[in-house]
């Protein structure tokens, strides 16, 4: 398939690329479709830290989740900085009406309309009795909130496109926590973002560390991104042995601490290709020039080389709440605890080592770097598809290795239909037919955990 998509080997690293395919590209090239990049290679930070009357004030989607609550902590740890507005979650209305009381947003939205009986009963005595909304119109109005002055998402999968585009249109700063805005929707989000001068904020680890060492670079000064991943659950695993593994075996990453789904895709590295693909988003970087690299310490997050070949690092402890911080701070930084944020210890650190990605345990990146390049809708069809299969595995309906064998075989199956400039309307259509071809190739038993 990757062949297919491409109309070549897929090269993973910089062996066999010209002088000029180096140089940082300004535009992302998506199959002939131009899209502009949030961040063209460079950074430029204001010459003046923005001055404000109180704390800055925030929209979040999906509260209950684990970004959402990191991003509270952050907000309850540093109240005369941060403030929340308007509140988004799923279904957990119990931690929904306790974050009710203790934030006193403005307005909250539930997803299931039959619970929001239930969160009006739960917050009946909450000091602020917030608007409640629910379903797709509730969370867009979350994001969109009229005091908010940027708005985290924190939503999984394309459920949290459109409201980020409703953020986008109300001139709000996105928190970029959903992976499916720019790699299903790069191609509609990015342009429409530009139109409104709304700041992408990455908010991710790798995306993070790319953004602060971009930060003062000339125009035309970065040659090379450089993704650290931990190389997940089945990192020491010898590749025969997959075939056995468990959902249990699967969930057990080594370093961090994330929701299922990211650390299943963390253990077939599908989270790192899908980085690749939002760095291309992000940054303008060719497909050519962007790495991965496995660094089981999670300690270093990413790396940009230079065009004099120096080399650019972002180093920490590996916890989420770090990146989530600056998207809300940026460009400023703020002072926090020895305690509740334990400085990099270099001696405790002890050795970094890296090792070469084995494309046979992680067949993804071939199929990413595939995806990324052939652009459009193709990438939104990768990730849908992908989210879908690892959904499967969870409920040990299909194999580990069915999780990536499914996302190609679905990719395959959209290439007569794939759309270079989608709409956005093309980019949800595509996103439900993924998951659909997905269950219904399980439903007929091609795929089905013996």
């Amino acid at each position: 398939m990757q062949q297919a998509l491409c109309g070549q080997q897929v090269a993973v690293g910089r062996a066999g690329k010209s002088r000029a395919a180096r140089r940082q590209q300004v535009l992302v090239q998506a199959a002939g479709f131009t899209v502009p990049p949030a961040w063209p290679g460079r950074v430029p930070v204001p010459e003046t830290l923005p001055q404000s009357d109180g704390p800055k004030k925030f929209s979040l989607l999906g509260s209950t989740g684990s970004i959402g609550t990191q991003t509270l902590d952050i907000v309850a740890e540093h109240p005369d900085k941060f403030a929340v507005t308007a509140l988004a979650a799923g279904g957990n209305v119990e931690l929904l009406a306790e974050q009710v009381k203790q934030f006193q947003p403005a307005l909250v939205s539930v997803r299931d309309g039959a619970k929001a009986a239930q969160l009006r009963e739960l917050i009946k005595d909450a000091p602020r009795q917030p608007e409640v909304l629910v379903g797709e119109e509730g969370i867009c109005a979350v994001a969109a909130h009229a005091e908010a002055d940027a708005c985290v998402t924190g939503i999984v999968g394309c459920a949290g496109l459109k409201p980020t585009v409703a953020a986008i249109k109300a001139g709000k700063d996105i928190c970029l926590a959903n992976k499916e805005t720019l790699i299903a929707g790069g191609p509609f989000v990015l342009p429409l973002a530009k139109e409104h001068g709304v700041h992408i904020l990455p908010a991710d680890s790798e995306h993070s560390a790319i953004f602060q060492c971009l930060q003062g670079l000339p125009e035309g000064g970065m040659r090379r991104i450089i993704l650290t991943a931990s190389g997940g659950a089945f990192r020491d695993l010898p590749v025969e042995k997959l075939a056995h593994v468990t959902v249990a075996d699967a969930l057990k990453h080594p370093n961090w601490s994330m929701g299922k789904k990211i650390t299943i895709d963390s253990a077939t590295l599908m989270n790192k290709g899908l980085e690749v693909i939002e760095a291309h988003y992000l940054f303008g970087a060719d497909y050519d020039n962007i790495e991965i690299v496995i660094h089981p310490q999670s300690i270093i997050h990413s790396m940009v080389e230079t065009a004099d070949s120096s080399v650019l690092a972002q180093l920490g402890w590996p916890d989420m709440r770090l990146p989530i911080l600056y998207t809300m701070s940026w460009p400023a930084r703020v002072q926090c605890s020895e305690q509740t944020w334990p400085r990099l210890d270099f001696v405790k650190m002890g050795d970094l080592t890296f090792r070469q990605p084995d494309h046979a345990k992680y067949p993804s990146m071939k199929l990413a770097y595939a995806a990324g390049r052939a652009g459009g809708t193709m990438t939104g069809v990768m990730s849908a598809a992908n989210e879908q299969a690892v959904e499967l595995f969870i409920q040990e309906r299909i194999h580990y290795l069915d999780i990536v064998r499914l996302a190609e075989e679905c990719c395959e199956a959209h290439r007569k239909e794939l759309v270079e400039a989608p709409s956005l309307e093309d980019i949800v259509h595509y996103d439900q037919w993924a998951r659909d071809w997905v269950a219904q190739r399980v439903e007929k038993g091609l795929a089905v955990a013996a």
